[in-house]
């Protein structure tokens, strides 16, 4: 097994109590969710009282409030569990990893996505009616892209797959954080039962496993971001069910389980072979390095 597998073993000596209310896992994730709301409620009031969310709001000091709303929280809320109680160097964000695994992630990303434009569009699902040179991309690329990269990787993939890693083992962490990161869009406009099971598999799977075989943050937030902005800004198809504004002028035919329906690509069954495939291969590599952490009764 890796030594990177791990980020954080319990000090040695610790008294019962600390182990148990402060570094087992389930403890970590619930400190986390308690300085995430807390952090939350402030930057949300903060955005309030700066008037960034009123209806008179430009459409920038909105895609900023939602952008530090969706990002800051959650950084914020990672930085103090690392620093304050795990005591640990902070590998998965360090900031020599930032710029250059960003940038693999966002070309990861931007590749990916167009392969299932392109494939939709070869079977007659997609189609370009215009361009609109004008789209909003700066709103999109902060909201959709950016704060939902940087907010979505750090809960779903920094505290609750590194962390349920790290007690039940990498398969466990790997179910649970998919199903989570599934039933977070459950909610979202046009979701389906089929949309969160496609999301929970394509992008659950696939993320956590980016992850595992990385150690990186910034490599899953550059993929995470660029998939998103990809999809609404570049080719014009719904992100997760809102509604897009791209370059591209585009609509999709065919039977919803082709094209992904109102839902947008996300559902289609094309976005979800392809991912699953880049899924099997990286469990592939994973298999072959020996780095799947076992479940705590099956490790020496």
């Amino acid at each position: 097994m890796h030594d990177q597998a791990i980020a954080f073993t319990t000090p040695p000596g610790s008294p019962a109590w600390k182990r148990w209310l402060l570094f087992s896992p389930l403890a970590r994730i619930v400190i986390f969710a308690l300085l995430f709301a807390v952090l939350s409620f402030a930057v949300g009031a903060c955005m309030h009282t700066l008037g960034w969310l009123a209806k008179d709001a430009s459409a920038m000091h909105h895609a900023w409030a939602q952008f530090l709303m969706r990002a800051l929280p959650a950084l914020l809320a990672y930085l103090l569990l690392v620093r304050l109680v795990e005591r640990r160097p902070i590998t998965e964000l360090a900031p020599r990893r930032l710029l250059p695994d960003g940038a693999r992630g966002t070309a990861a990303g931007l590749l990916l996505f167009s392969a299932v434009i392109g494939v939709l569009y070869l079977l007659g699902s997609y189609h370009v009616t215009g361009t609109n040179p004008n789209a909003q991309w700066l709103p999109a690329l902060l909201m959709f892209g950016l704060g939902a990269g940087i907010g979505e990787e750090i809960i779903t993939r920094g505290v609750l797959f590194r962390i349920v890693e790290e007690g039940l083992g990498t398969w466990i962490a790997l179910i649970a954080s998919a199903l989570f990161f599934g039933a977070a869009h459950i909610g979202n406009p046009g979701a389906t039962l089929w949309s969160s099971a496609a999301i929970a598999i394509e992008a659950g799977l696939l993320f956590g496993m980016i992850y595992h075989v990385t150690r990186s943050l910034p490599l899953c937030m550059g993929l995470h971001a660029a998939w998103n902005f990809a999809q609404g800004t570049i080719y014009g198809v719904p992100v997760s069910g809102m509604k897009a504004d791209g370059w591209l002028v585009s609509t999709r035919s065919g039977p919803d389980w082709l094209s992904g329906g109102v839902f947008g690509a996300e559902a289609s069954v094309i976005a979800l072979t392809l991912c699953s495939l880049c899924t099997l291969g990286l469990v592939i590599v994973a298999l072959r390095r020996g780095s799947i952490v076992a479940p705590p009764w099956r490790r020496r």
